[in-house]
């Protein structure tokens, strides 16, 4: 069974960090609505969908990707480069207990979710505006003991690492070479973005299928050539807050004995 963890969008969503946008008005309702199709697409694609209660306060918190880096062995709890955003791990910490043990990353340490790319045991992270080689390194000391391979990638011109790659099949990424250090997936087949939507790289694969924003129609059919089945979805006025489909869930792998 594949779990799904996801966030009800918090009602301050138009007070969000933004880094690399400017500001637009964000119609809530129509927030609200576009992110209960995208859970129910996840559903569709054989999810079980566990729904965190909105955050009030905390306008970034339907991320719920950044705070939380789940392996197969452990959760492992971000510290937000964002300070406003620490708040979000109790919570989440608290939905995922049931299904993994976890550690913590430490201050100075800083690490999103958004910047950490898996691909079979090598963990691609982001050194980014929000994530710093002290969170990677912590990162790292509690990952390779699992077996698992740390390379870090340097990110400009984007949020997080996954604004610019992510994967789109078992030896697949969709990227956009202009905003990371592309040489790391240099032995990874590749589907570059669009060169009109260069915001297009951030898709979500999930059991075969990619979800992928109805905004950039352009990409969608460069996968579709490269036999990519992909899922649309309408993810406008949460990309207003800088977000993308990957970061609206947790999505992993349930374990025999975790707790319904």
């Amino acid at each position: 069974m594949r779990i799904a963890i996801t966030r009800q969008v918090s009602p301050a969503i138009t007070a969000c960090e933004l880094t690399h946008l400017e500001r637009e008005p964000i119609d809530l309702d129509l927030a609200i609505e576009q992110h209960r199709r995208y859970e129910a697409s996840l559903a569709a694609l054989g999810c079980d969908v566990r729904r965190l209660p909105a955050e009030p306060d905390l306008p970034d918190s339907v991320f719920v990707e950044d705070i939380a880096i789940v392996l197969d062995e452990l959760a492992i709890v971000t510290r937000p480069g964002s300070e406003s955003r620490r708040a979000e791990r109790r919570s989440v910490a608290e939905g995922l207990a049931r299904y993994r043990r976890s550690k913590r990353i430490e201050a100075p340490g800083t690490l999103d979710g958004g910047d950490v790319l898996r691909s079979g045991r090598t963990l691609f992270v982001g050194r980014s505006s929000r994530t710093n080689t002290a969170g990677i390194e912590q990162l790292r000391a509690v990952s390779e003991p699992l077996g698992y391979v740390v390379i870090p990638v340097d990110v400009t011109g984007c949020l997080h690492l996954k604004s610019a790659v992510t994967a789109v099949a078992e030896d697949m990424v969709l990227i956009n070479r202009n905003w990371i250090d592309a040489a790391a997936f240099a032995h990874l087949d590749g589907i570059d973005v669009d060169p009109s939507e260069p915001h297009a790289a951030n898709a979500l694969w999930v059991g075969g299928t990619v979800v992928c924003p109805a905004a950039y129609p352009g990409t969608r059919q460069r996968m579709e050539d490269r036999g990519v089945v992909v899922e649309v979805v309408d993810v406008s006025e949460l990309a207003k807050a800088e977000g993308g489909v990957t970061c609206c869930s947790l999505i992993f792998e349930a374990r025999e004995g975790d707790r319904p």
